[in-house]
């Protein structure tokens, strides 16, 4: 990130512009909505320069900057349409201590305007370091048409209302009022009665999130959700993982669980690793039972993140017991497990008539080692697992599948990291799977696809002689 986003308190502090065109004009547009005292110099301004000079929104000085002019000035703007005195009036800003913009020059700048979408006193900013001011556009509109005019006037009422707010006990019960506010109890005040019905909503919910909070002061435990983070790409997670996240005191995640996804957690809240990758170091599971009940019992909103399903090797069972048995309340957020990700990015069905009626869910080891299943079952012809924790396992479940039948042919997709910006897909046989992840040396998690192959490989295994079609799912 080379460019750090802020927002600068402009109430009656400078901002100068040199140039008086249309350039100018464009950048004056977007100032004029600040509460900063804006002066413009530049000789032969544009009437609609003019226009707000005579309104009162700016002061014109119709000459050219000298020395002096930028003096106290919290931002300048080089707007003049020509290189040579944009860079004359940039240096005479630098050297008067202002923070400088030559417009369309990103190198020169030290800083960028972005694109706002203007709720006032909601305002969001859009940058993409000046690689994409096309791409700052399309997001711009996307969100302007996703967020209500009259959010602004929601936010000014509760903005009028925050020392009043503060009352209430800090931590969850405040969050759970703004939240009730803004999940659609204030706009539908707004509909029903305009802006006076805003403000007596906002005075019920003050009340009645006191007396919860009152009535709670005892020591209330709090609550546990145990999430499905899923494969690692934040889009695929659902909708109630995202708010639910949002909403968390205290993150307990897997090492897993991909960076992109914690930066969907409220800033405030504690974020802790447990530890929980295969083969490495790693937490007890008794002290992540512990983490989670101390944490609750303080009336914290706990979310136990993991990596694709919780119910899906996840020792969901061992959690949710130990909760029960602390009397902590719990809920559960399915997410999408990786085999599921897997065979999207394969371009695959997991079940298909006439191929496999069945999908078997396995692990490459258990507590007790490498995990023994119903191996003469899945040596048959047309049967389709995907095997988690299985890298280090993969000598051993050929050995194992081969030993009782399985064609040596059988296709195998191993994906790594998927979902993720390094995915990627290794595409072999049956005998081929263990010197194929030798070979590969990947980094990550992996699900071993027995029996299913990518869309693009059952192409061009149809178009052999039918003596090397053995094995095809």
């Amino acid at each position: 990130m080379r460019h750090y986003p802020v927002f600068l308190d402009l109430r009656g502090r400078r901002i100068v512009v040199s140039g008086a065109g249309e350039t100018a004009l464009a950048k004056l547009r977007l100032l004029i909505k600040t509460e900063a005292r804006i002066e413009v110099f530049g000789a032969l301004p544009v009437s609609a320069i003019v226009a707000l000079a005579t309104a009162g929104q700016i002061v014109l000085h119709e000459r050219a900057l000298t020395p002096g002019d930028v003096a106290a000035a919290a931002l300048f703007y080089a707007a003049n349409d020509e290189v040579g005195e944009d860079r004359r009036v940039a240096d005479l800003a630098r050297q008067e201590g202002a923070l400088v913009n030559v417009v369309d020059n990103l190198e020169a700048s030290a800083f960028i305007t972005p694109a706002l979408v203007d709720r006032d006193p909601v305002t969001i900013a859009i940058g993409t370091e000046g690689a994409a001011p096309v791409l700052a556009r399309k997001i711009k509109a996307e969100i302007e048409a996703m967020l209500p005019a009259r959010l602004g006037v929601l936010a000014r009422i509760a903005q009028a209302f925050r020392a009043r707010a503060e009352l209430l006990p800090p931590g969850r019960p405040r969050r759970a009022f703004w939240a009730r506010f803004y999940d659609g109890e204030g706009d539908k005040a707004l509909n029903h009665g305009g802006m006076t019905a805003v403000v007596e909503r906002l005075e019920t919910l003050f009340t009645e999130t006191l007396q919860n909070a009152d009535s709670n002061a005892t020591g209330r435990p709090g609550h546990v959700s145990l999430v499905g983070a899923g494969p690692g790409d934040p889009e695929l997670l659902t909708l109630k993982a995202r708010r639910v996240l949002h909403e968390a005191d205290v993150v307990l995640y897997d090492r897993l669980v991909s960076g992109n996804i914690l930066e969907l957690a409220r800033r405030e809240a504690v974020l802790q690793e447990t530890g929980k990758t295969g083969f490495g170091t790693a937490m007890s599971q008794d002290a992540i039972h512990a983490l989670m009940i101390d944490h609750a019992a303080r009336g914290h909103h706990v979310v136990r993140l993991k990596s694709g399903d919780p119910a899906v090797f996840g020792r969901l069972d061992e959690e949710t017991e130990a909760l029960d048995a602390a009397g902590i309340a719990w809920s559960i957020v399915p997410g999408i497990t990786s085999a599921s990700a897997a065979a999207a990015r394969m371009g695959v069905s997991l079940t298909r008539r006439g191929r496999n009626s069945e999908l078997r869910i396995l692990t490459g080891h258990d507590v007790k080692g490498f995990a023994e299943q119903d191996w003469q079952s899945l040596a048959r012809p047309g049967t389709a697992a995907a095997f988690y924790m299985a890298k280090r396992s993969a000598r051993f479940v050929t050995g194992r599948l081969m030993m009782h039948g399985a064609d040596a042919k059988t296709p195998v997709t191993v994906a790594f990291n998927v979902s993720r910006p390094d995915e990627t897909l290794l595409v072999t046989d049956l005998q081929s799977l263990p010197g194929t992840l030798s070979d590969a040396d990947l980094p990550g998690p992996a699900v071993i696809m027995f029996g299913l192959a990518p869309r693009s490989a059952q192409a061009a295994l149809a178009a052999l002689p039918p003596k090397h079609q053995a094995g095809a799912a």
